[in-house]
């Protein structure tokens, strides 16, 4: 396995993996690898030849408030992770090396941002963009993975793909779960035993409401206030949880056969903010 830190050393390493029309995966990660990184990884194995992970806690993403500086950084344990997983190549750099001391070009979101992560985050899907269409130039991958609990990522990311015209797959991973329920995130090593505990609550408020949904409850803003006001005794504190177009992103309250929806949540339990969310069609 290849390590690089410069995008100079990077694009040689890609120009040598892709000798002899080889395909080439992308899993960009902010590192701390848990079990959902490394189903990206295994999924990206069974369609390309060799996989690229990117591992950049991406400064641009995270607003003054929030947790860069705590944000978990492993990077000996990840690199191990991806020997273990036949990674061919870990793009692992610093600050300096993706980023200049001044901008002139920024990207802008425009609707997609409005509900959401990107509701209660202004600027976060800016960073996001800006840093995946920086690794979409410097490997150029044929395709990238994504896992579904960024499920908002996923889809704005693919608006880009689109409107920028990448030549690259998208590929979505289902979430990958704790036995009791929970999403696996890196951040979940912030709760506490006790707030580990009650965090697969969030899961049990999105299975709720999605079971009520296939029973044929279509008007859902009563149940979803209901699943709220539960999550709150608890000891969550709401960010939104709420039933959202897949295409649009916009939250909805008559729900129509033939469409896609996601049934998504964000909450606070204690210092730590968790999402998830299902996906339904009907």
């Amino acid at each position: 396995m290849e390590i690089t830190k410069t995008i100079d050393d990077t694009r040689q390493q890609i120009t040598n993996l892709r000798s002899g029309g080889k395909k080439i995966a992308l899993v960009p990660t902010m590192g701390a690898l848990h079990k959902g990184h490394i189903t990206l990884i295994q999924l990206a194995k069974q369609h390309a030849d060799h996989v690229v992970v990117s591992i950049f806690v991406n400064p641009e993403q995270f607003a003054p408030n929030e947790d860069y500086n705590t944000y978990p950084r492993e990077l000996e344990e990840d690199l191990e992770k991806c020997r273990r997983e036949g990674v061919s190549l870990v793009f692992a750099p610093a600050r300096e090396a993706v980023y200049d001391d001044e901008k002139f070009l920024s990207i802008k979101v425009s609707s997609l941002n409005g509900h959401m992560c990107g509701g209660s985050r202004p600027g976060f899907f800016e960073g996001v963009l800006l840093i995946v269409n920086k690794l979409f130039n410097i490997i150029q991958p044929d395709l990238a993975v994504f896992g579904q609990k960024d499920i908002q990522q996923f889809q704005i990311i693919r608006a880009m793909v689109q409107e920028f015209n990448h030549s690259i797959e998208l590929m979505l991973a289902p979430i990958e779960r704790a036995n009791d329920g929970l999403a696996l995130s890196s951040r979940n090593a912030y709760l506490k035993s006790d707030e580990r505990v009650i965090a697969p609550g969030l899961y049990r408020a999105l299975t709720y409401v999605e079971k009520q949904i296939n029973d044929g409850v279509h008007t859902p803003k009563l149940m979803l206030e209901h699943q709220k006001s539960e999550l709150e005794a608890k000891g969550f504190r709401i960010d939104y949880l709420n039933v959202f177009s897949r295409k649009t992103l916009q939250p909805v309250t008559v729900l129509k056969e033939n469409t896609q929806y996601i049934i998504a949540g964000a909450v606070w339990l204690g210092n730590t903010r968790l999402i998830d969310n299902i996906l339904i069609d009907l």
